[in-house]
């Protein structure tokens, strides 16, 4: 199973004040954006080496760190080894707009985002 952190989500309160903040203040680049209608819209922000900052304006969830994102291989069988060791999925596989994600949780209830990107 090969796991490798990929990105950081977070909920954030203004799109355009976040995005400003992560481009000029750190150095990233906006890398995507998706407007969701009504279930928000998200900005990725790619940095140095490739790891990213998902940002996520919906005024559903708390602002603050939502989850961290790992990319896996295969996303059933890591699910399956996953299980075997008794960690908690808080969400089973669902499909997105790249490839599949599931969600994890860490011993500390901290959310883990598992993403099989399509190829």
């Amino acid at each position: 199973m090969k796991i490798q952190v990929q990105y950081s989500t977070m909920i954030v309160k203004k799109m355009e004040e976040s995005v400003a903040f992560y481009r000029d203040v750190l150095g990233f680049r906006v890398d995507s954006r998706y407007e969701l209608g009504l279930a928000g819209r998200i900005t990725l922000m790619q940095g140095e080496g490739g790891a990213m900052v998902e940002l996520i304006e919906n005024d559903a969830y708390e602002v603050g760190l939502y989850s961290v994102g790992m990319d896996v291989d295969d996303l059933n069988k890591a699910l399956v080894q996953i299980k075997e060791k008794g960690v908690k999925i808080i969400m089973e596989p669902v499909q997105t707009k790249v490839g599949s994600m599931a969600f994890i949780e860490d011993p500390n209830g901290v959310r883990i985002a598992l993403i099989q990107h399509d190829k």
